[in-house]
């Protein structure tokens, strides 16, 4: 199911309706492909590039939180034709939510959520886990990190540490979240807990030492919040966003520039939209709505040849997929 839309140079009602709430016109929506869509259901996705390679990693199940859950892995040469070259699975297992880095060793890195059992009936455990990889294709087992009902979010690696946001779930209990470090990826240690209540998933990024977390809040309150903290990480600045804003990621450009994505709420409708992060003001403002809609969100940011590589999965055509698109900015 390989098809570009090609934005540039569009007139009329199509491309009114994909960038109608684009913003200024610096912000150019290039093309969008779905890459994959085999499963009955695709979704959560993660992209990266590492030796010169795309890697997109999802999960494959039958609904959003429903039965087994396998990590499916993708590769790509150029971009534009996606093959699997691994599949990641447990028994009785729904994992979810993969995120990948690379690792100081130069190995690539996945952290993802694990649910059990997978029926959910109900769930006995919820833990985040770990894989490896020197080569893309070969992974080592999932390893427990962490202790249950702590979920992992993503990790990101600054001068050989990896940190992450971890936020707690015991069934009934409220949402809290706290800051994790690890030497290696496996033990791991917490920094400092978050005194904000309802976060649960987070994005890191640095600007040179200074620590930045896009975080999403549920429940009441649940706008978005921007973290900013110094070493060693133990105390933090929140702005409130203003906005909810689900499955968030957030990249710093070559230029200083701040951009996140996630998904966003708009008139009780879901969607996938790329926005303007501030951080010296904490504003966010929507300036791209992707083609997106119903079950959508979770992107991957990768900025590449001055283009903004944007992996995400949507349900706007009906069945749920994973779909690539390239914004220039």
């Amino acid at each position: 199911m390989r098809r570009w839309i090609i934005i540039i140079g569009l007139l009329g009602t199509t491309c009114f309706s994909l960038c109608a709430d684009r913003g200024p016109a610096e912000v150019t929506l290039v093309a969008v492909q779905k890459i994959w869509d085999r499963a009955p259901h695709n979704a959560f996705t993660d992209l990266i590039r590492w030796r010169d390679r795309w890697y997109c990693v999802f999960r494959e199940g039958t609904g959003h939180a429903a039965g087994a859950g396998i990590i499916r892995v993708l590769v790509s040469e150029d971009g534009h034709r996606w093959q699997s070259c691994a599949a990641i699975g447990l028994d009785n297992v729904d994992l979810r939510d993969p995120k990948l880095s690379i690792t100081p060793h130069g190995h690539l890195m996945l952290v993802a959520g694990a649910a059990v059992p997978a029926s959910r009936n109900p769930l006995t455990d919820h833990y985040s886990c770990v894989c490896f990889s020197k080569d893309g294709s070969t992974w080592t087992p999932p390893h427990k990190v962490l202790d249950s009902w702590h979920w992992l979010w993503r990790v990101t690696w600054h001068k050989g540490i990896a940190y992450g946001v971890a936020y707690v779930h015991p069934p009934g209990q409220r949402y809290r979240a706290f800051l994790a470090k690890s030497g290696d990826g496996r033990q791991w240690e917490k920094v400092t807990d978050f005194e904000p209540v309802n976060c649960t998933e987070a994005s890191l990024a640095f600007a040179h030492d200074t620590m930045y977390c896009l975080q999403r809040r549920d429940g009441t309150p649940n706008s978005a919040l921007l973290g900013v903290s110094h070493p060693p990480y133990l105390q933090w600045q929140w702005h409130d966003l203003g906005l909810y804003f689900g499955g968030p990621h957030l990249i710093r450009l070559p230029t200083g520039d701040w951009w996140a994505c996630g998904r966003r709420m708009a008139q009780g409708k879901p969607s996938t939209v790329l926005a303007r992060l501030d951080v010296q003001r904490g504003t966010l403002a929507p300036a791209l709505t992707l083609p997106s809609g119903g079950d959508t969100s979770y992107p991957g940011l990768v900025w590449h040849n001055g283009e903004l590589w944007i992996s995400y999965y949507s349900s706007h055509e009906g069945k749920t997929s994973i779909y690539l698109a390239r914004v220039k900015l």
